[in-house]
């Protein structure tokens, strides 16, 4: 703000000034006319009060309704009077306008709705005027101290209503001044009550009514009302709210259209608009953090399933009823041909005839509606009794199908909705698309593993072998099993883990159990087979290592079972005798693979009838549940009172413990073989 000595225009008097810029908002006119007291208060001019706030209120407010710039107020004081000035800086002339006496003749309404603010200048001021400087212009006022206030009265006497006396500047400066005391609905509702109420006191109207259509879908609401209604055989001022879309409204008046009720109903409807331009930029500031936040809820429940046909089952759901009143995903085949995949509607009643619509193939039908949209891969409209959108579904370049939304009956789509609707399908497409790569990725892993697995294991009779294996994620784990025969009533049990997931894993675990069934094939002795594996894998192993637990089994002419059992690095196994007792038995060695020479010392088990050996990974073990493991001890306990169940139960029985240890996913590939005396 700066502050000057000097006069304006035609005034020779030197006295106080005041200059300030103010932005282009709705608390401009409270600053302004705060300046304006101010300068007032300093000069002594308290008498000029209530006209001097009550121009500069309704040129300030025009002003900010109008222009859409910052504005500069200057004020000047002297002994005589006051003379404010309000500039802004919009480009374009302004209605050019006599500067010099009030104009005794001039009709109110008569006056063009543009001049309306000028209109109570040009009532009030001593002299008035218009300015034109190289930035801006603006319309200047002049307020003397001396002379009698004027009272002549706005219109011809005889347009005034009987029972109406001539506004009174204090009732006139009131009305231009309430503000609403929260921007909220009924912060509105009565402010526009409390307008309305003033303008049909001032110019003695039966009655009034503010209607209003936020297109919602709603439809135009009354927002306030006072006395009676309007009549609709009478002829009423009506006023159109000054509001964007898509708000749109009116003011009517029960009054004549004549005289200054129909001015003053414009200032009051265009007070109105702005505080409903306030009212919704803020509605369309919460509509929009409103969608940002059901984009983050709906990316975050799609990125959640990784399962295909879950996924687009949940589309349709989030869709409805918050975007349409139906929705339906469809997704292309192998020829480009759209197929349903899901749909959903608010009416469950109706599913079956939307089904049916869907499933029509006529030209004007919604499929072909949805072809269009899925080779143009742009939004596309249909009607019918199923009104709505599709939206293509592509990610990544490639068309997966179509996204279809039914519209609802009575809203109103606008650009908001139609943009959230195409992120929608952007997320959606990627969704698919992600749960369609892992869905991929499993079923090469899962392949992939069951290439490392034997296809079966022995029957033998007298003997019982069983394994359980269970996988995790959708990479391919290191853990293997294997089951080769060695000779007549000899066999080499293999349980091993190789470090690592993934398909450098699946390849390191594809060689060493290779390498396990060529050697054995050549009759090699075990101590000679671990040390070729541990060579190999130094070599052509990639620096991955394995942990290897390895057993030759023999059955001896009183059908015992005699095991030769070769620890690599591998944990103990598990001995159940027939009566229930358990043990662990084997001894530690070297892991294959670390280094160029291993140890590997030799334990020798001998099972009877109904004794079983049990062999895992360390995803037995390790299974989680919070920060404890299952343990060793734990597996020790459950197999003990599985000492009479063929091998077949004894390994699902362990699965289903380990398993329900914990209801987290396992982290490591589980695997269980046991070796059972049936004798």
């Amino acid at each position: 703000m700066s502050v000057e000595a000097g006069a304006l225009g035609d005034s020779p008097a030197k006295g106080l000034v005041r200059r300030v810029r103010l932005p282009n908002d709705r608390r401009t006119p409270a600053a302004a006319r705060a300046l304006v007291r101010s300068v007032l208060e300093e000069a002594g001019l308290d008498s000029l009060l209530n006209e001097a706030l009550l121009l500069t209120t309704e040129l300030s407010t025009n002003a900010v309704v109008h222009a859409n710039t910052e504005l500069d107020i200057e004020v000047r004081a002297d002994h005589s009077g006051l003379t404010v000035t309000v500039t802004d800086f919009a480009p374009g002339p302004v209605e050019q306008l006599a500067v010099g006496p009030r104009n005794e003749s001039v009709d109110i309404g008569e006056v063009a709705e543009r001049g309306r603010g000028l209109l109570l200048v040009d009532h009030f001021a001593s002299r008035w005027g218009t300015v034109h400087e190289g930035s801006g212009k603006g319309v200047w006022f002049r307020l003397e101290r001396l002379g009698a206030p004027k009272t002549t009265a706005l219109v011809p006497a005889a347009n005034v209503p009987d029972d109406a006396g001539t506004p009174s500047v204090g009732a006139l400066t009131a009305l231009l001044q309430i503000n609403p005391e929260r921007q909220t609905d009924e912060g509105l509702a009565d402010f526009a009550t409390d307008l309305l109420s003033r303008l049909a006191r001032l110019t003695g109207a039966a009655g009034g009514v503010v209607r209003l259509d936020r297109g919602d879908g709603g439809g135009r609401q009354q927002v306030a009302r006072y006395g009676r209604a309007p009549r609709d055989d009478a002829a009423t001022v009506r006023v159109p709210l000054s509001v964007q879309r898509p708000y749109s409204g009116e003011l009517e008046l029960d009054a004549s259209p004549v005289g200054y009720a129909q001015p003053l109903a414009a200032i009051v409807a265009e007070r109105f608009s702005l505080h409903l331009e306030n009212d919704r930029l803020r509605r369309t500031d919460l509509r929009r953090q409103t969608w940002l936040t059901f984009l983050a809820e709906a990316s975050e429940l799609l990125a959640q399933s990784l399962d295909v046909n879950l996924t687009m089952a949940l589309i349709p759901q989030l869709v409805v009823p918050r975007l349409g009143q139906w929705s339906a995903v469809h997704t292309t085949d192998a020829w480009g041909r759209l197929q349903l995949a899901a749909a959903s509607h608010a009416d469950e009643s109706a599913v079956p005839e939307l089904h049916a619509a869907l499933a029509e193939t006529a030209p004007d039908s919604i499929l072909a509606r949805l072809e269009e949209a899925s080779r143009l891969e742009s939004l596309v409209m249909f009607g019918g009794p199923f009104e709505g959108f599709a939206v293509p579904l592509v990610a990544r370049g490639t068309r997966l199908g179509t996204l279809a939304v039914g519209r609802h009956l009575t809203h109103r789509h606008d650009a908001d909705e139609v943009a959230v609707l195409e992120d929608v399908a952007r997320r959606a497409a990627l969704a698919i698309d992600n749960a369609r790569i892992h869905d991929e990725r499993y079923k090469v892993a899962r392949t992939l593993q069951a290439s490392l697995l034997p296809p079966a294991l022995p029957h033998v009779e007298g003997v019982g072998f069983a394994a359980e294996y269970v996988p995790t994620g959708s990479e391919v784990g290191g853990d293997f099993y294997d089951v080769v025969p060695a000779g007549t009533d000899r066999w080499v049990v293999v349980v091993g883990d190789v470090s690592g997931k993934g398909v450098q894993a699946a390849t390191v675990t594809g060689l060493v159990r290779d390498v396990i069934r060529i050697l054995v094939d050549d009759g090699k002795p075990m101590s000679e087979i671990l040390c070729r594996v541990n060579r190999t894998l130094v070599q052509r192993g990639g620096g991955r290592y394995c942990t290897l637990a390895m057993a030759s089994v023999s059955r001896e002419s009183d059908g015992t079972l005699s095991v030769c059992l070769h620890l690599a690095g591998h944990d103990r196994a598990v001995l159940v005798r027939s009566d229930g007792k358990t043990s662990f038995v084997g001894e530690g060695g070297t892991a294959l693979g670390l280094l160029e020479t291993i140890s590997s010392p030799e334990a020798e088990v001998r099972l009877t009838a109904g004794d079983s050996l049990i062999f895992y990974t360390d995803g037995v073990t390790e299974r989680r549940r919070g920060r404890e493991l299952f343990g060793t001890a734990r597996l020790r306990e459950a197999a003990g009172p599985l000492a009479g169940y063929p091998a077949d139960v004894i390994a699902a029985r362990l699965r289903s413990t380990t398993i329900n240890f914990s209801v987290e996913e396992p982290r490591d590939d589980i695997a269980i073989l046991v070796l059972r005396n049936d004798a």
